[in-house]
C-alpha cells in the first residue's frame, strides 16, 4: 500500500514512467511580522536538550554552531516573554515548564496538521483508476 503522502497518480512523465507525487509541508509558529517563534528545527533544539542536558552537546549532534543554537532560544523566548530553557553551570540544560509546554502544543498541533494534509492529500490526488 503507498503511504497517504505518496501518490501513484498514474500519470506518465514522457510516456515512460508511473510518476509518484508527495506533499511536503511545514507548520512554523510566527509573529505578526512573520519572524519563527517555533517551527521544526526548534523542535529538534527543544527535544535535544531534553535528552542531553547541554546547549553545547545538542549544537554538536544538530551540526550548528553554540551561538546560532542559544540564539533560537533566545528569540523564541523574547517573542513568548518567557523562558523556555533553563541553564545552570553545575546542574546543565533543561526545558522549563513553559519550554516542555510549549514544545508538546507544538509537537501535538504538527501532528494533527499532517494528519489532516493526508486527508485531504490522498482525497485529491488518491490512485487513479486503470
Amino acid at each position: 500500500m503507498t503511504h497517504p503522502r505518496v501518490a501513484d497518480c498514474g500519470w506518465k512523465w514522457k510516456e515512460t514512467e508511473m510518476v509518484q507525487i508527495k506533499l511536503k509541508s511545514r507548520q512554523w509558529l510566527v509573529d505578526e511580522q512573520d519572524r519563527i517563534i517555533m517551527g521544526e528545527g526548534r523542535k529538534e533544539i527543544l527535544e535535544t536538550i531534553e535528552k542531553t542536558g547541554s546547549i553545547n552537546k545538542t549544537s554538536k549532534i544538530m551540526k550548528m554552531s553554540y551561538k546560532a543554537a542559544w540564539g533560537k532560544i533566545k528569540a523564541t523566548e523574547q517573542y513568548l516573554n518567557y523562558r523556555i530553557v533553563h541553564t545552570d553551570r553545575k546542574k546543565g540544560t533543561w526545558l522549563t515548564e513553559e519550554g516542555r509546554e510549549l514544545l508538546e502544543k507544538y509537537s501535538l498541533l504538527k501532528k494533527r496538521c499532517l494528519e489532516e494534509e493526508d486527508k485531504i492529500f490522498s482525497g485529491i490526488f488518491g490512485r487513479k483508476k486503470a
